[in-house]
């Protein structure tokens, strides 16, 4: 019945006097007041031994970083990895697979490298959907972080082809199973790295050390998933200024449509109104 008031109402933006035949419409009623959004928790400074936790999210690259120096010291770490296993075994056939596979790893990490150029990634909707934008010179490439039981992975995006920021998707599983919320979240956070300034509208969790930022973000209603990332304060302000510039223009509501709906999705009181109007407009539509 809704959309048969839609169709209606734009029908009678053509007859005007069968919409007037049944009075003066009565007034729209006033939108409801937007409920305040949560305060922000301010967060105290952060102690020499937090910023060193934190710092340690850097995991050995720097920013400014190009892809292939990023891949270098993924080099360096992937071949002290499997040295260290190749040494603890005596078969000849294992340690032949060992070398294959450290050959194998920093190509796939290699391959996974887009760029975010207007075409449609499998990113576009996923947990990192939010840490990037296209047509503003931005890149990712990933890794998996699956070393001394963790099941972490570790993205790496670039501007400009220098590396900016790291997010790392965590094993969820360091939240109890019947607590994955965003207070656990928060919990385990400041147990690790201190207070940070908590938003609780938007899931995130920020600590800011100077040179750079970590903010951890709660994934867990749409993707079971929960990530922090560090990133470049300095790149960070001039990209979103850039991604804000390019940035599609929003689509606006018809004005046919803002006449018939109120803002909380009820029928506006202008088609109650012209109930009849209304109804012969749809007869004379055959109905429809």
């Amino acid at each position: 019945m809704r959309s048969s008031y839609l169709i209606a109402a734009i029908l009678l933006m053509g007859a005007p006097n069968l919409a007037m035949a049944k009075g003066t419409p009565k007034k729209a009623k006033a939108a409801p007041a937007a409920k305040a959004a949560p305060k922000r928790k301010p967060a105290p400074p952060l102690s020499a031994e937090h910023k060193k936790a934190l710092a340690d999210l850097y995991g050995g690259f720097k920013f400014g970083m190009s892809k292939d120096e990023v891949l270098a010291v993924l080099q360096k770490q992937i071949d002290q990895s499997f040295e260290d296993k190749i040494k603890a075994t005596t078969d000849i056939a294992m340690q032949d697979r060992l070398r294959k596979d450290k050959k194998a790893e920093l190509s796939r990490t290699s391959s996974t490298y887009v760029v975010f150029d207007g075409h449609k990634t499998g990113w576009d909707v996923s947990i990192v959907e939010n840490e990037f934008a296209h047509n503003t010179g931005e890149s990712m490439m990933d890794r998996w972080e699956n070393e001394g039981g963790k099941n972490n992975r570790r993205f790496f995006f670039f501007k400009d082809g220098k590396l900016w920021k790291m997010f790392v998707s965590l094993d969820v599983s360091v939240l109890p199973e019947d607590k994955k919320n965003f207070a656990t979240l928060e919990q385990y956070m400041v147990a690790k790295y201190g207070p940070g300034d908590s938003d609780v509208e938007h899931g995130q969790i920020t600590w800011r050390a100077g040179e750079f930022e970590a903010r951890a973000v709660d994934r867990l209603k749409d993707y079971d998933a929960i990530g922090i990332a560090i990133e470049d304060p300095k790149v960070k302000s001039s990209l979103m200024a850039e991604r804000e510039a390019h940035a599609p223009p929003k689509k606006e509501t018809p004005a046919v449509i803002k006449a018939v709906l109120d803002t909380d999705g009820k029928d506006h009181p202008d088609v109650k109104a012209n109930g009849g109007a209304v109804d012969a407009v749809i007869q004379a539509q055959g109905g429809k």
